[in-house]
């Protein structure tokens, strides 16, 4: 596919098709591991979102919805044919939210890890909420990169999800792509902050989904599941003891085997 024009996409196997959708900061590399492993059995399609990998930017002035994000991976989607299997992580997981909801009779299963769909708090309860961790963040994440210093902006993005000291002991040949990811953080926001999507449209997706959870994830994360969970219909609920969010970057042998699991059911 032409990068000019769609996303870029890491392809292996053969077999029914999962589409994968990775994280903020992030690329389609976190499912490199996954994708060697269903690739046997399942034809796997992880795209680099907008801005992320080797995917163009987002070219417009009008700021960025889950929907743009949904239209942005619809060649993907139309290369894996039907039915298919979305997987995502964090923003990627609300993306497959919102895409599923565009494709219900195309979408096989879910599998979610910690969807960041903050936009539900917001609809629930308005500030000051469980979402204010993700608010802070962001706004101090925000003044860094004003100031001119995309570290410092990564610093406090990474260490809201990992825990703080995460930054400081990253590998050092990681961080600069991830401080260059970071200018995009005030669009990752308002996306998710604002999805008009009211929570019981999430009642439609009859589908198997398979909800992973990290223990040690921000409370915003765990405030969003508590929202959905009741309202899928078909969701299977699984938490990680000795994860955080970032579980299926971080520890991919424990979440892939989960996944693997739960595909081999359906």
């Amino acid at each position: 596919m032409p990068t000019t024009h769609a996303p870029f996409v890491l392809e292996a196997g053969h077999g029914p098709a999962v589409v994968c959708l990775h994280a903020n900061a992030s690329t389609s590399s976190q499912w490199r591991d996954l994708g060697e492993r269903l690739a046997p059995t399942h034809h796997v399609l992880a795209p680099d979102s907008y801005g992320s990998g080797k995917s163009p930017d987002w070219s417009s002035d009008r700021l960025i919805s889950l929907r743009d994000e949904v239209e942005f991976i619809e060649p993907v989607l139309a290369r894996a044919g039907s039915p298919f299997v979305l997987i995502g992580h964090s923003y990627g997981a609300a993306i497959a939210l919102l895409a599923a909801l565009k494709h219900p009779r195309r979408v096989r299963a879910l599998v979610l890890y910690e969807p960041t769909l903050f936009a539900l708090i917001e609809a629930q309860t308005p500030p000051p909420n469980r979402a204010d961790g993700i608010r802070a963040t962001v706004a101090a994440a925000s003044s860094a990169l004003d100031q001119g210093q995309p570290e410092r902006a990564a610093e406090c993005f990474i260490d809201y999800w990992m825990g703080a000291g995460s930054w400081a002991h990253m590998p050092e040949q990681r961080k600069p792509a991830i401080a260059a990811s970071t200018r995009n953080v005030r669009r990752w926001a308002h996306a998710l902050l604002t999805e008009p999507t009211p929570l019981a449209a999430f009642a439609q997706l009859d589908m198997p989904v398979l909800y992973l959870l990290g223990k040690h994830s921000p409370d915003a994360a765990h405030a969003v599941a508590e929202l959905l969970l009741p309202v899928l219909p078909h969701a299977e609920r699984r938490q990680f003891e000795e994860l955080g969010h970032m579980g299926p970057v971080t520890h991919p042998q424990i979440v892939d085997k989960a996944i693997v699991r739960f595909l081999q059911r359906l």
